[in-house]
């Protein structure tokens, strides 16, 4: 992995974050030590350094049997190790969903989560908050063979009867492989595991990265939250067919269900081109038989063949682990590794160009223009200092008649403000309160009083139209309340404006879109799962009160982060005026004060004007370090800013879910059992 191009991106990337991280802390450390100190902005810095430092770069896998996935994952990542991180032996498709990651605050480990516990109602998400219902077995590190042992519980089985299937909803009689064992042996053998954790300090993990293993198809279809949570949030998902066995039915369900419109960063990998070569057969022809398979790939999963790559995770697991560029060369893995960095990275510079960088950006810059008013209100105290120098007491009073008095006005005007706020305080209380868990639970009650008993596709379509009604209904709701707390703004915002010469500044617009946005994706998920033909038999049931419970995780994700996103603009909507107001209000006091001392002697104004000129070099300093921070924000803005205008021109409209873009990460030191 040391000459990995794919590692060489998630290091740049992972340079990247740390300068994004240096620059919020520079102006967190601005902040709390200027005279605009705000604890509410710390604390949302805080939040953003945090989000940035649990922050993981996820790649998912899914295939189906016999695909070469698990080799493939062994290939490009764990090609250096004398062991395979993921079994490969035969009936190794058995294995559970598998989470590998580096977590330096627990030892080398792997956790099991018991299959039983797809017999509560509990989710996944939730599940890995309780680590005592993991079995944890720890990894030696000095042993290969102690190591590969315990790593094989992975692929651990046990007989059920049919009822138990069932009941565990692994029963799905289309499996005609799992028909033939019942009739034989009247048990159907099932995987012990229902989910794995691997803790393990690999470089590439080390900087990050989160690999997700995925079953089969039929374990994809038994596990809705892989799809509904894990799938999409994903920074790239990698599908894997394979050149001996061109596109299946299988492979077509997988790539429609789970991939085709639920991911935006996806690759198709040609597995296994190795096959194709004969001692008979030219480079040439070679070369042209795979480029024939990959568009025939690219054609039978309606995508483009750009995103569909040739290579022979075999030949490439050989050649790393033996030196063999040539052969490496053979196996195509360098091209791919190449695209798969640079998607993966890209998405990240996204995400956060539109979130914290965003959102960062927006503070330094109103922190910059609150600077600049400085320097001018400190201009204009210098200028007028100078100006009385030659002056008589008599012309001197005069001018500090004129500041008092200037004053006075602006302390008559604080009432308005007061009322203002109180009133803005009801309305942001009235509208959070449709945001809140109460109505949540509300309204998941609601479409559960749709399916009723029967756990039928039918009824959860009929309460998810349920679910997105009342969330038009919330969205329109939250806007009505929205405009009336922004026209209160307005309002405030003019009077200031007016009477002391405020720059003319409109409060912001909160926008719904994203929360609506998430849901309509939530209702497609919904619509795709009700329609196919596999979850409509009677033994889906258990499946279908499965996909609820996700359902019911994602829909509190989604209010949670709208709750959030209110919030913050509740903050944000006067915060300008009061940045402004508090400047004004020092700036009367600073010239109060000033008039005052200038009028006692001309020695006096000389030493007022001095410690002022120096204050004001001062804040210039300041004044460009903001310059150099805002640069830095603006710099990391730019992946983004050009994606969404690609997009825009594209006219693409991404409809996948991504819960991420305001909540933090996984934190793998909290959540995860040890």
């Amino acid at each position: 992995m040391n000459n990995s191009p794919l590692l060489a991106k998630i290091n740049e990337y992972e340079k990247w974050r740390a300068d994004l991280k240096n620059t919020i802390s520079s102006y967190r450390d601005w902040l709390s030590n200027s005279a605009h100190t705000d604890s509410i902005k710390e604390l949302r810095l805080h939040d953003m350094l945090e989000n940035l430092n649990h922050d993981k770069l996820t790649i998912a896998f899914l295939a189906d049997a016999a695909r070469g996935k698990t080799e493939t994952i062994n290939t490009l990542f764990f090609s250096d190790l004398k062991l395979h991180l993921f079994p490969t032996d035969v009936g190794s498709s058995s294995r559970c969903s598998t989470e590998i990651y580096w977590n330096t605050n627990e030892e080398p480990s792997i956790s099991l989560l018991p299959i039983s516990t797809r017999r509560t109602e509990d989710t996944l998400a939730y599940l890995k908050t309780t680590p005592n219902i993991w079995e944890t077995y720890k990894l030696n590190l000095g042993s290969v063979e102690e190591m590969q042992d315990t790593l094989n519980k992975l692929t651990e089985q046990f007989e059920v009867t049919k009822s138990e299937a069932i009941s565990l909803g692994l029963w799905d009689s289309t499996n005609q492989a799992m028909v033939d064992a019942l009739e034989e042996t009247g048990h159907i053998k099932v995987p012990v595991w229902r989910h794995a954790m691997i803790n393990y300090p690999h470089p590439a993990l080390q900087s990050g990265l989160v690999i997700i293993d995925t079953p089969g198809l039929d374990k994809l279809n038994a596990e809705p939250e892989l799809t509904l949570n894990i799938m999409p949030n994903a920074d790239a998902v990698v599908f894997l067919t394979a050149a001996d066995t061109n596109v299946t039915d299988n492979d077509r369900a997988i790539w429609n269900e789970f991939i085709r419109h639920r991911t935006r960063h996806r690759f198709v990998l040609l597995n296994k081109i190795d096959t194709l070569s004969t001692t008979s057969k030219t480079k040439q022809k070679l070369e042209n038989d795979i480029d024939r398979l990959v568009t025939m790939t690219a054609h039978e999963l309606h995508t483009t063949p750009e995103i569909v790559f040739p290579i022979s995770a075999r030949q490439g697991l050989i050649a790393k682990t033996e030196g063999n560029a040539a052969l490496l060369e053979e196996s195509k893995l360098k091209s791919f590794e190449e695209a798969l960095g640079e998607y993966i990275t890209k998405s990240k510079h996204e995400l956060y160009g539109r979130t914290i960088a965003s959102e960062c950006s927006v503070m330094i810059k109103n922190s910059r223009k609150a600077v600049q008013q400085r320097k001018l209100s400190m201009q204009a105290q210098i200028n007028e200092l100078r100006e009385i120098k030659g002056k008589n007491a008599s012309e001197s009073a005069n001018i500090l008649k004129k500041v008092i008095a200037e004053k006075k006005r602006y302390e008559s005007s604080i009432p308005t403000f007061n009322l203002a706020n109180e009133k803005i305080s009801k309305h942001g209380k009235n509208l959070l309160k449709h945001l809140s868990v109460d109505y949540l639970d509300s309204s998941i009650t609601e479409s559960r009083k749709e399916i009723g008993e029967s756990w039928t596709t039918m009824g959860l379509n009929k309460g998810m139209r349920n679910v997105m009604k009342q969330a038009n209904e919330l969205a329109d709701h939250v806007t009505r309340e929205s405009k009336k707390i922004k026209k209160l703004a307005d309002n405030v915002y003019d009077v200031f404006q007016s009477k002391h010469g405020f720059e003319i500044f409109e409060a912001p617009d909160l926008d719904m879109s994203n929360f609506l946005n998430n849901m309509r994706a939530l209702e497609k998920i919904t619509d795709d799962f009700c329609k196919d033909p596999i979850n409509l038999m009677t033994e889906k049931h258990f499946l279908v009160r499965k996909f609820f419970l996700g359902l019911g995780t994602q829909k509190q994700k989604i209010f949670e982060q709208a709750r959030k996103e209110c919030e913050l603009w509740l903050l944000d909507v006067l915060s300008t005026l009061k940045s402004q107001m508090n400047e004004h209000k020092a700036m009367l006091a600073e010239r109060t004060k000033n008039l005052m001392k200038a009028n006692d002697s001309a020695k006096a104004l000389d030493g007022q004007l001095k410690k002022i000129e120096t204050e004001f070099a001062a804040l210039s300093k300041e004044s460009k370090a903001m310059d150099n921070m805002l640069l830095h924000i603006v710099t990391s803005m730019q992946p983004a800013i050009q994606a969404d205008l690609a997009a825009k021109n594209e006219g693409v409209l991404d409809k996948t879910i991504n819960l991420e873009l305001t909540l933090p990460n996984v934190n793998y030191a909290a959540s995860t059992p040890s």
